[in-house]
């Protein structure tokens, strides 16, 4: 495979945002990766656990390929947001360790199949169900990248870091200064264009 091949520009992409994840965890306290920040709830460690769970579903038991993690066993009946929260007994370690594992599935999956391998997903209405390893490639990059979102804004809201990745954080700098004359002049360009100002 060359870099221009689809499925390994795609793999590329999902692999980024997966190591953008885990990096937003990276310096912070057993409080901080667990507490919800928004108000429907939504915390680092229970993305990363979130994503797992996709990741396992989409790539495990669309294809045929199903797993045993006893993490991924939830009951959704009981509790619709089993997957986006880590219980106090679910350690860091272990949540990383199951996104980690996932990886390693969705991977063997992605190597072993082509692009336009078909699959059926469970959960999805009759109408759609059917897909390709294609669809299934560039929903789960989305879905991933969707997220690491998520999870750039709470880290910043948390601790004030912001960025892609350690190595390359595509911030303009890292000048507390420069970024509070920034944040104020998009407040007074807010006012002004609201005619508050």
């Amino acid at each position: 495979m060359t870099g221009s091949d689809p499925k390994s520009v795609l793999h590329r992409y999902l692999r980024s945002a997966r190591e953008a994840m885990l990096w937003k965890l990276e310096g912070l306290s057993e409080y901080d990766i667990r507490r919800p920040m928004t108000p429907t709830g939504t915390n680092l460690l229970g993305l990363v656990k979130h994503l797992g769970s996709v990741e396992f579903g989409y790539f495990g038991d669309t294809f045929g390929r199903p797993n045993d993690e006893p993490i991924n066993q939830q009951d959704f009946v009981a509790d619709p947001t089993a997957d986006m929260w880590a219980t106090a007994e679910e350690s860091r370690a272990e949540i990383i360790g199951f996104y980690r594992r996932a990886w390693a599935h969705s991977d063997a999956t992605i190597d072993s199949l082509d692009l336009g391998a078909a699959g059926a997903v469970p959960w999805w209405e009759a109408d759609r169900r059917v897909v390709t390893l294609h669809q299934i490639l560039v929903h789960v990059t989305a879905e991933t990248n969707r997220h690491a979102g998520h999870a750039d804004i709470i880290r910043e809201l948390i601790d004030g870091a912001a960025g892609l990745l350690p190595a390359s954080d595509k911030m303009p700098t890292d000048d507390p200064d420069w970024w509070q004359r920034y944040r104020d002049k998009l407040e007074d360009t807010a006012k002004r264009a609201a005619g508050l100002g």
